[in-house]
């Protein structure tokens, strides 16, 4: 008889969130953001809004003690730097739906959604590139890291895997990815309406 192996809990919240990101996914792409620089302002507009209702996730002092080199990992100012790059002046917006007391498992949901778009980010750059876009001009915030996205993206899953978590947190780490992924098609609603 083999042994089944146990799945971690990225891969877990993979699995529950998979159809809201995939939809998400296809949402984006249908709306052609590397179509035109005016098509890709827009998209950029949505991700500013995301970036920062997340931003203060990078000041909660609890995934801090997770994560060494969580200041480096923000990219709400790379974002705003895009913005300015492109002439679109940063949306007003009401207070973030999160704040920097988020409790840590809530957190890591919203944190796995935030980090985990950084893999996809890849591929929007080379399409960011196509219209002569990179890591200097308009698309700083999907530039990945020197020392490469994997290895940043393994950093923040080990952390993540080995949290320990009672069942109700656990409930609470898929509630943020939710929530981060709802936010994030309501600023899609906002921009694209």
């Amino acid at each position: 008889m083999s042994a089944v192996a146990e799945t971690t809990r990225t891969q877990d919240l993979k699995a529950r969130t998979h159809a809201t990101h995939d939809q998400l996914d296809q949402r984006i792409m249908a709306n052609q953001p590397f179509a035109s620089r005016d098509n890709y302002a827009r998209f950029l507009d949505a991700q500013y809004r995301f970036l920062r209702d997340a931003d203060a996730l990078y000041d909660n002092p609890e995934l801090a003690k997770l994560f060494p080199d969580l200041a480096e990992r923000r990219r709400y100012v790379s974002i705003a730097a895009d913005m300015g790059d492109l002439g679109r002046a940063l949306p007003q917006l009401a207070e973030a739906p999160i704040s920097s007391q988020l409790d840590v498992a809530t957190a890591m949901g919203w944190l796995y959604v935030v980090e985990g778009s950084k893999l996809g980010a890849a591929i929007l750059y080379k399409l960011a590139n196509k219209l002569g876009l990179d890591e200097k001009f308009g698309a700083r915030h999907l530039a990945g890291h020197p020392d490469g996205r994997a290895r940043h993206w393994r950093a923040f899953t080990s952390a993540l895997d080995g949290l320990m978590l009672d069942e109700e947190s656990e409930a609470r780490v898929t509630a943020g990815a939710v929530s981060a992924f709802a936010c994030m098609n309501a600023h899609l609603d906002q921009v694209y309406a």
